[in-house]
């Protein structure tokens, strides 16, 4: 482990910005964490889960599909050449 370059990253603002998938675990536990106060409550709780799911299988299809275009965009630029 080189502390040297994890000290200069994190003092200089280099180090890498957080994924979507770490954003949405993130309120995924967050939603966990939250103790509903009444039926109404609850039931929000859950449609935002539910939501947080769909988003997470969307934000999968995406990231397949983003990589399906790099791979067709590698290809083109090496035929180019």
């Amino acid at each position: 482990m080189d502390y040297r370059r994890m000290t200069r990253e994190f003092l200089l603002g280099e180090a890498h910005t957080p994924s979507i998938a770490s954003y949405i675990q993130s309120i995924s536990e967050v939603l966990q964490a939250i103790t509903p106060r009444s039926k109404t409550d609850s039931l929000r709780i859950e449609t935002a889960r539910g939501n947080l799911r769909e988003v997470r299988r969307h934000m999968r299809r995406l990231q397949e599909r983003v990589s399906v275009l790099e791979e067709q965009v590698q290809v083109l630029e090496e035929s180019k050449e």
